[in-house]
């Protein structure tokens, strides 16, 4: 058995990257039918052979779909290659392929489980490497996991000290966009990152037949993704921000005070849950800046009300620029906190400055919703507050969920339900929930002062019509 390798030639820059000691993390791709799963069948196939005893995953967002196209390749590239069938067996039952040499490859369910946020699941598993298939339906979280579980087994044996984890995707607005193609893009990947762009016309093996078939694909955004690769593409038109506005928040520089002038009003925002899945986020402005954020989960109300009151003194906000929903648990909250603000998200919206009419939305948090997205889009708003990657990842995930419910025409403005972000999510957007709060302010402050009272959301004003 002498196997030979042909690959492409972007498979080739993607093999370089691989086996070099500097590069990690491998993306490749960025579009349909450009060779990326037989590059990460044919490198896992190779490795197992190369380094007997050693430990590979392929992950996948579901393990049928994984099954049915991930494993499907592999087998196809062993057939290429004419490795006996004798040579390898898979586990159905525990899901692993196995190797007469001792060499294993896990496959992997990187789906986002309500049971298991964190991603604990692969907490204690141990790998040398791994391959991620289409990287963009997997959740960061899982990514984030994975790159701490490999290099761990007979690294060190081999001389493996370089550790990688190959991800194919096709194009994404999503964490890849961020972390992979946007830097590529700029030529400011960060050290140990790699992206290798390989489209239909790359691989000359079927490129005549995969461009006729991506031209048969009749919506034009998805053919310019997938056979231009072309990432800045959305296809949700529902949605009330792009990619990049959202991720200009983080590198947003907003006016300053001058010498003399007073400082800028200081705000906080705070979402909370109790002993549930959802998060407590709480979020400190300056002005339209967020500068800090805190999130917590497993808290009671009295522990999350404590956590509020010394958040204020610590900041040194007022109580009066102090806001927590006020649905369920958030209710508890504001109780145990006298003087802060309450949010009914499902109460009327709210008139603007000058205005003797109710706006045309359907609720606060749609009406919230919208004006949040105005000033992300108009570069009023920004966030300098000190995060992990996955605290970073969540935000821009529950921002891209700001989209606008279908509706007749003439009807009030509303947001998908939360029942629906959820579902999309795999959790509740607590970020969004909290930074569409600082717009209740914007609100109140032009003239319109809401209390909260045992009759719901009141205006002070009745001329306003809003009791």
């Amino acid at each position: 058995m002498t196997p030979t390798i042909k690959p492409t030639k972007k498979q080739h820059l993607a093999y370089q990257e691989l086996q070099n000691d500097t590069t990690r993390f491998i993306g490749f791709g960025g579009g349909a039918e450009g060779g990326k799963s037989w590059l990460g069948a044919e490198w896992l196939l190779t490795n197992c052979y190369f380094y007997p005893g050693t430990k590979w995953f392929i992950g996948r967002n579901e393990l049928k779909r994984l099954m049915a196209s991930s494993y499907a390749t592999f087998r196809k590239v062993c057939a290429y290659h004419k490795i006996p069938d004798s040579d390898w067996k898979l586990n159905g039952q525990y899901n692993y392929i196995e190797f007469v040499n001792g060499s294993r490859i896990d496959l992997l369910d990187l789906k986002l489980q309500p049971s298991d946020p964190m991603f604990q699941r692969f907490g204690s598993t141990e790998y040398t490497g791994g391959w991620i298939e289409e990287a963009g339906e997997v959740h960061f979280l899982a990514f984030d996991v994975l790159k701490v579980r490999v290099g761990r087994w007979k690294n060190e044996e081999y001389g493996l000290l370089t550790p990688k984890i190959l991800l194919t995707c096709n194009p994404e607005q999503n964490w890849l966009y961020r972390i992979f193609y946007k830097p590529w893009k700029n030529n400011t990947l960060k050290e140990g990152y790699a992206f290798i762009q390989a489209l239909y016309s790359d691989n000359p093996y079927t490129a005549e037949e995969a461009g006729k078939r991506l031209d048969q694909i009749t919506d034009p955004i998805l053919r310019k993704r997938l056979k231009m690769g072309l990432w800045e593409y959305a296809g949700d038109d529902n949605s009330l921000l792009d990619y990049d506005s959202i991720l200009d928040l983080f590198t947003n520089s907003l006016p300053q005070p001058k010498i003399g002038e007073p400082p800028l009003p200081k705000f906080f925002t705070a979402d909370v849950a109790r002993y549930g899945s959802d998060k407590i986020t709480f979020g400190n402005w300056k002005d339209f800046d967020l500068y800090k954020v805190v999130w917590k989960i497993h808290r009671g109300i009295d522990q999350t009300a404590g956590d509020i009151k010394d958040e204020l003194k610590e900041e040194s906000i007022p109580y009066s620029h102090a806001i927590a929903d006020d649905d369920g648990v958030g209710g508890g909250v504001v109780d145990f906190c006298r003087g802060i603000k309450g949010f009914v998200g499902n109460s009327v919206a709210l008139p603007k400055k000058d205005e003797k009419k109710k706006e045309n939305y359907g609720n606060l948090r749609s009406q919230c919703g919208f004006m949040l997205a105005e000033k992300i889009k108009k570069h009023e708003m920004s966030i300098t507050a000190n995060m992990d990657e996955s605290t970073k990842e969540m935000i821009i995930e529950d921002l891209q969920q700001l989209k606008k419910k279908d509706s007749p025409i003439e009807a009030p403005l509303r947001l998908i339900p939360k029942d629906e972000i959820k579902e999309a999510l795999g959790r509740s957007p607590d970020f969004s929930d909290m930074m569409m709060m600082r717009m209740y302010f914007e609100l109140t402050h032009s003239g319109v002062f809401v209390n909260r009272d045992p009759g719901g959301v009141k205006s002070m004003y009745p001329e306003l019509g809003l009791n």
